[in-house]
């Protein structure tokens, strides 16, 4: 048609064309038609695209994620081809379309331009979009970034209030620290303005400022002080917002803002005080939000600031008393009351307040309320221990809580009340707890409970009593720890170790294949004092097992050997204490005895046992019956008694508490010196594990070299080891003695050497006292000029791993000559490249080297985990 078209000759045509077309037909009508047709082809417009609505109605109806992002590239496609037109009438939808593309995770850059396009756009809809585009697709990495300035800056000098509004807001979310500094003078300016709304917006603006550019919080001071004259209170809460910033970040801008609390006292004041107004009022209450923000920088200015506090202490009993507690919004407000005067250097009476307003939220049923009050109990114990353990009934009710979270908080606080008045029924509950407690928390709740018992028992027999008690609730969830610290406690109490055999023979007869920490100590001890056992004569209070013979202790010893239940480990404590009961059982008439026959036959069989340890015991303990039999007697004896010095209880279970009250029979732990005392060379092994022969191998990590000794004693012990000519590690030392083979638990005992670690190795001002699966802890030890008796430890925790670890709890203690104080923390969760703070105060009753047993706990990647380290190189203190 195009070649009939162009020369008007048929015969250009195919043959069956040229016939089918009249020769006859007017060539102009031909001509005019197709004129036709071509002028409305050409004025042809794209169709309007898809309105947003239509747009999120497909991507919804989308089955699967490849329908979606079918859709998504479609509509990117003609977004794309769109945005090629120099003027687009549908730019403003197609960035709102793109968007909610982003939101949704899909790329979305190519629209940066665009959004300039609609800033540019002297329409206020097209504005808004093209700003909120901007707020979301751009930021300081970008370089379209830089040619949004003169944008802003000529609609911050716009006469319509909204349109100055959008550019504030924009200001303050895509700032650069180079486009505050040249937009900061016109936000100083706004704040000035007479109109309220462009006050309040360049309040904000100023705030996310100061945040990314400290350094600019002078040039705002002035026009900060005047907004607390404001009557609007969305200009007045954003006031005390931006002046919040400002008192956290600089502390001269904190004392210069020192002078308006009586202001704040007078706005709180009619806040309370005012009747109903229905602009602010939420529940009854007038402008919640205000008065939160009021109490926070309350209490921000009032912190160790004695004068500053009392000109707040009045109107803060008037808020704690005149709220309502019926609505969650009055309940917000007392809360932040709360924090305030525990932060401030309140009255006593009002703390007393305090807590008796976290005991009501304690009886509230919403479980959010429950939990806020349990934190914030377990952060103010430490301040007034007293207070608090007046709502110790109702604290104790929270750990049968069916939420979770309330039930560990709830525990947590059960630790840190424990003291000596009320050890008996603290503990009392809490193994009730323990017995019916979720396998997440036994590990936990054994340790603190042991932990609290050593610290606080009333006597070695209810000590041992509730050690035993722990064994049997916690069964498997007992952690390494509470083995080692019953057998030493065993071990030292010579008056109680009739009643220990005998109370651990009768559960161990039981079934005890759930329970592997019970039976290792159970064997234990029974290898150690089987004669008593059998032969002594138990105190009318005990319960002696009745017939008992050599035959029947056996016969129990082989049910735990033959048992595929039982762990490795637990046979080697039963293969070592089966080859103590040789010696310790009496022999009869014939020679040799039945059961010396029965108790060589069984550990003759293991000298073929699979397991490389078991064998290797079962064949030189098979030697010490032939070869050696003449050193048997010699090298089975009794232990003597680990007398070491044991830490004493952790910041959880209340060692801020001023607790002195501490069982005198228990040997405190002594300072280091430079004598050859063997028990404080042993100390300084980690008294929890040495001495006690197969319980568990030591750790991996590098620990610093013993100095060299020459007490014959110690040398007896360590079996003959020469530590004259070459120092041996604690590691070296510890294997000699414990099972090679047998891997820690949860709990590492790690040794600091001062040395090693300290920056300043002359006055130890700085020391690294923990490096470990990412965690490091720092102290910074400073010692007041005019206190030469007192030295204040910053403790700083820095968190290196790419998650948080959570429930970070950090404990120490001292020996008795000393006084420990530990400030609360600030904070329980420490992120990735994140720190925690707390500070440590330690005072000296007579001069002398300072000791500190450290527990670290935490839940990191692997689950929680609990770590152990000593620190012994303080400087000395009582010496100027």
């Amino acid at each position: 048609m195009w070649a009939y078209y162009e020369t008007e000759d048929w015969s250009v045509l195919p043959p069956e064309l040229n016939r089918r077309f009249n020769p006859a037909f007017n060539m102009a009508s031909i001509k005019q038609a197709f004129n036709e047709a071509v002028e409305r082809v050409s004025t042809v417009r794209m169709p309007a695209p898809t309105r947003l609505r239509d747009l999120i109605r497909q991507i919804r109806a989308a089955r699967t994620a490849a329908e979606e992002r079918t859709v998504v590239n479609k509509e990117c496609a003609y977004i794309r081809s769109t945005f090629r037109e120099e003027d687009s009438v549908w730019r403003c939808r197609n960035i709102a379309k793109l968007l909610y593309i982003h939101m949704l995770g899909y790329p979305a850059h190519f629209g940066q331009l665009e959004c300039l396009k609609l800033i540019a756009s002297t329409r206020f809809t097209d504005k808004r979009i093209g700003y909120l585009g901007a707020m979301l697709l751009l930021d300081e990495r970008q370089d379209v970034h830089l040619l949004i300035t003169n944008c802003l800056k000529n609609d911050l000098n716009s006469t319509t209030q909204f349109v100055i509004g959008l550019a504030l807001c924009t200001l303050g979310a895509i700032a650069s620290p180079g486009m505050a500094r040249d937009l900061a003078a016109e936000v100083e300016r706004l704040m000035k303005s007479p109109n309220a709304y462009i006050r309040k917006k360049a309040a904000l603006c100023a705030f996310r400022i100061i945040r990314r550019v400290p350094e600019l919080m002078e040039m705002f001071l002035p026009a900060t002080r005047s907004l607390l004259t404001e009557k609007n209170h969305g200009v007045l809460i954003t006031g005390v917002t931006l002046i919040t910033e400002m008192c956290e970040n600089s502390i001269d801008t904190l004392n210069h803002f020192k002078k308006i609390v009586p202001n704040l006292v007078r706005i709180l004041k009619n806040l309370i005080l005012a009747g109903y107004s229905p602009e602010h009022d939420v529940s009854g209450v007038s402008d919640p939000f205000l008065q939160v923000k009021i109490l926070r920088l309350l209490r921000i200015l009032g912190h160790n600031d004695v004068e500053t506090s009392e000109a707040m202490n009045d109107i803060l009993a008037q808020v704690a008393t005149n709220t309502e507690t019926s609505k969650n919004v009055g309940n917000t407000i007392l809360y932040e009351t709360v924090l305030s005067i525990m932060d401030i250097k309140s009255e006593s009476g009002l703390r007393v307040l305090a807590v008796n307003i976290l005991g009501r939220f304690l009886l509230n049923n919403d479980k959010n309320i429950r939990y806020v009050a349990l934190n914030t109990l377990l952060k103010t114990v430490y301040v007034d221990t007293s207070a608090v353990q007046r709502h110790r009934s109702t604290i104790l009710e929270c750990l049968k809580d069916p939420d979770v979270s309330i039930r560990r908080r709830a525990m947590e606080l059960s630790f840190a009340l424990v003291n000596t008045s009320n050890i008996k029924n603290m503990m009392k509950e809490l193994l009730l707890f323990l017995e019916r407690a979720d396998p997440e928390f036994k590990a936990q709740c054994s340790s603190n409970i042991v932990m609290s018992a050593e610290r606080y028992a009333p006597n070695k027999r209810w000590h041992l009593e509730t050690l035993f008690k722990v064994l049997v609730a916690a069964g498997n969830y007992v952690r390494d720890d509470v083995v080692a610290c019953t057998i030493q406690l065993i071990s030292e109490t010579q008056t109680q170790q009739a009643y220990a055999v005998n109370a651990l023979w009768h559960a161990l007869e039981k079934d005890t294949f759930d329970k592997q920490p019970l039976a290792q100590v159970a064997t234990w001890c029974i290898g150690e004092y089987g004669d008593l056992l059998l032969y002594a004569q138990p105190h009318e209070d005990v319960e002696a097992p009745v017939n008992l013979t050599e035959d029947d202790v056996i016969d129990v010893y082989q049910r735990l050997l033959w048992s595929p239940q039982n762990t490795v480990i637990t046979k080697q404590y039963t293969l070592l204490s089966l080859t103590k009961l040789s010696t310790r059982f009496q022999c009869g008439n014939d020679r040799p005895p039945r059961f010396y026959r029965k108790i060589r036959q069984i550990i003759d069989t293991f000298g073929s046992n699979l397991h490389i340890e078991l064998q290797q015991r079962g064949i030189e303990f098979s030697q010490l019956f032939r070869k050696y039999d003449h050193l048997r007697l010699a090298l089975l004896e009794r232990m003597p008694p680990m007398e070491t010095a044991k830490p004493q209880a952790n910041g959880i279970i209340g060692i801020a508490n001023g607790d002195q009250d501490v069982e005198e029979e228990k040997p405190p732990i002594e300072q280091v010196s430079a004598s050859t005392d063997s028990s404080a060379l042993l100390d300084l092994l980690g008294s929890s594990d040495l001495g006690m022969p197969s319980i568990s191998s030591p750790t991996t990590t590098a620990l610093p070299a013993i100095t060299p000794v020459t007490n014959n004693n110690l040398l007896d012990l360590l079996g003959g080891l020469d530590l004259s000519t070459t120092p041996a590690s604690p590691a070296s030392v510890i294997g000699q003695i414990q099972s090679p083979s047998q891997p820690f638990g949860p709990s590492t005992n790690f040794m600091v050497d001062g040395l090693l670690n300290s920056t300043a190795q002359n006055d130890a001002q700085t020391m690294v006292i923990f490096d470990n699966n990412g965690l490091k802890i720092t102290f910074t030890v400073e010692r007041p000029d005019d206190l030469p008796d007192l030295l204040v430890i910053n403790m700083t925790a820095v968190n290196s791993n790419i998650i948080s670890l959570t429930d970070f709890v950090f404990s120490a203690a001292v020996p008795r000559a000393f006084q420990l104080q530990m400030l609360s923390p600030s904070g329980t969760v420490i992120a990735p490249s994140g720190q925690v703070t707390q500070v440590l105060k330690v005072s000296s009753l007579n001069n002398g080297v300072l000791r500190m047993r450290l527990r670290i706990s935490y839940t990191g990647p692997s689950g929680p985990v609990l770590e152990q380290t000593e620190v012994n190189n303080f400087p000395l203190m009582g010496v100027q």
